[in-house]
């Protein structure tokens, strides 16, 4: 649910920061108050459009933060995307934050991290559902219809059925497709392919070769300089044609004076063994400086050879691979492409005939699917009807229209091809008459905001034990509507309240009378400057809020009123 909502610079509302609860809460105050402006600023966090001049007057930026805790299955859904863009949080909270500047780009975070505007926007439809006559209507996109449907009817374990069916007939296809390329791309292919296969197999590469080679080049190369300096060493340690002498002669005659000092002082026993070991592994040095010496041999011809096979896997590693694994894979799906190729025909003959038997499975199964969905249709329309009828719209149609669309290259049933994709054959659509006489038409279309909100509330009401969004705001749900029918609202506002954090922004005061929090949204004149200031009200605030919504002003009679309204209230 969200847990606190800060807002800062944006329109008329210097800083409000509020906190909120599970259950009901309402939004109430004079129209202008400012009421919209927090509803605008929670779209904000969904990734809704924003613009410079929201900013408010005399600031150079605003800022939204929303602190959420969503449930355990919400939080398993978003998990893998916090995960893979590393944005998770031992608490468990996911905190979105957008910060709208005036003359620099838009700035999107989550959890502290900026982020794109697409993955701020994937993770609040998650976490918030807005109903009013915003953009955020989950419901008035037609592509998720079939969603609803389908965890409304128990029909998921159907539905991936289907698509793991028609996952496997893409993938045929697919193979089908590159398969019946034109018969002279194909030779083309082949003779590349074949070109490739033959200059990799004929390097014949060893994992390390071009390690080992590097190191040879280095030691041909530097012959001379090997030679020269062996000989110096061992010149150094051994050589008397030198004016002085050898390390080895001194390092032997010093072990004898350090005998004939042991002789007279036995204290030195021990440095006199080191200095005995320490002669015995200069001439064990000397021995083997002058073996390398007399070994390093001048052979122009294998370095000439080496650098020529350097540059070999040089040109192989430009045209196949960062490294001789990387050429030596690449040259195995080569064959593998080759010997697909080269067996074509019986490969094209077994995919037909596969493709055949998947598309009579998925026919099959996508029939049954939609033979549950027409049933599970009826029963949600009716479900939906009814709630209509208790928010005083009795004599609505609410039709969910499940239908099939003619194509080429379908599925085939009865004689002919229909469209399907990873859903079904079903296409899906909630249409909506709200006036007897009328035809059903698209949500899209329909234009009172009033009966928009109502019919999310109603399909919301029926949808509230499967639907995963945890917070929902309702706006303008009272347009329209009187103080009858606006108590039936705040029934099922608070009937809703009991599985989601519902938040409503109203002007009737028998749908606040529910709520279990109660915010007044009031434009206060600080300095010369109008600002926006929300509070929760509590005890006799709550009492007049509710005078004034019931007759424009706290009067005796008004707050006699308002009190029994709150009394007979049911508890929240």
């Amino acid at each position: 649910m969200l847990l606190e909502l800060s807002i800062t610079n944006l329109a008329i509302i210097e800083a409000v920061r509020l906190s909120f609860e599970s259950g009901l809460s309402v939004l109430t105050g004079e129209t202008g108050a400012g009421k919209s402006i927090i509803v605008d600023a929670v779209m904000l966090l969904l990734g809704g459009r924003a613009a410079a001049d929201m900013v408010r007057t005399g600031c150079d930026s605003a800022s939204v933060e929303g602190v959420f805790a969503p449930p355990p299955q919400v939080l398993a859904q978003i998990q893998p995307l916090l995960e893979e863009y590393g944005l998770d949080d031992a608490s468990g909270q996911v905190i979105l934050r957008r910060e709208i500047q005036r003359s620099r780009r838009n700035i999107c975070r989550v959890n502290g991290r900026a982020v794109t505007l697409g993955l701020l926007e994937e993770l609040g439809r998650h976490l918030i559902d807005i109903h009013g006559q915003g953009e955020h209507l989950s419901l008035m996109h037609v592509r998720r219809h079939i969603d609803f449907l389908d965890h409304y009817g128990g029909l998921t374990g159907e539905r991936q059925a289907v698509a793991r069916a028609v996952a496997e007939l893409r993938e045929v296809r697919a193979q089908l497709q590159s398969l019946q390329r034109d018969k002279r791309e194909l030779a083309r292919r082949v003779d590349l392919l074949e070109y490739q296969i033959n200059e990799i197999e004929a390097a014949d590469l060893t994992e390390g070769e071009d390690d080992e080679l590097r190191q040879q080049r280095t030691l041909l190369a530097n012959a001379e300089q090997r030679l020269q300096l062996a000989a110096e060493i061992y010149e150094a340690l051994m050589s008397s044609d030198r004016d002085t002498q050898p390390a080895v002669d001194l390092i032997g005659g010093a072990t004898e004076q350090m005998g004939e000092l042991i002789a007279l002082d036995p204290a030195l026993g021990e440095e006199s063994e080191q200095l005995e070991s320490a002669y015995y592994q200069l001439e064990e040095i000397a021995r083997s400086v002058r073996a390398y010496r007399d070994e390093v041999e001048f052979d122009p011809e294998g370095l000439a050879a080496i650098e020529e096979r350097i540059e070999l896997i040089r040109g192989l590693r430009r045209k196949y691979g960062d490294s001789i694994p990387e050429i030596l894979a690449f040259g195995e799906r080569a064959r593998e492409e080759l010997e697909s190729i080269s067996h074509s025909e019986e490969r094209l003959e077994a995919l037909q005939t596969q493709e055949a038997s998947l598309l009579q499975a998925v026919a099959s199964q996508a029939q049954k699917l939609s033979s549950a969905r027409r049933e599970a249709a009826q029963a949600f329309g009716a479900a939906v009807e009814q709630e209509l009828d208790e928010l005083n719209m009795a004599q609505a149609r609410f039709i969910v229209d499940v239908h099939w669309e003619p194509a080429e290259g379908g599925v085939e049933i009865e004689g002919a091809s229909y469209r399907f994709d990873a859903t079904g054959i079903d296409r899906v659509e909630f249409l909506i008459a709200p006036n007897p006489g009328e035809e059903p038409q698209p949500l899209v279309k329909i234009a009172s905001g009033g009966e928009t909100s109502r019919l999310m509330l109603a399909m919301k009401t029926v949808l509230s034990e499967i639907d995963p969004v945890p917070t929902l705001i309702f706006d303008e749900i009272d347009a329209g509507i009187g103080g009858r029918t606006g108590d039936i609202v705040g029934t099922k506002l608070q009937s809703l309240a009991t599985d989601h954090q519902v938040f409503c922004v109203t002007h009737l005061a028998q749908i606040a009378r529910y709520a279990g929090r109660h915010y007044q949204v009031t434009k206060q004149v600080v300095g010369e400057r109008t600002i926006s200031v929300a509070q929760l009200l509590s005890g006799e605030e709550r009492v007049d809020e509710l005078a004034v919504m019931l007759g424009g002003a706290a009067t005796a009679s008004n707050r006699r009123s308002a009190e029994e309204l709150l009394a007979t209230a049911p508890a929240s």
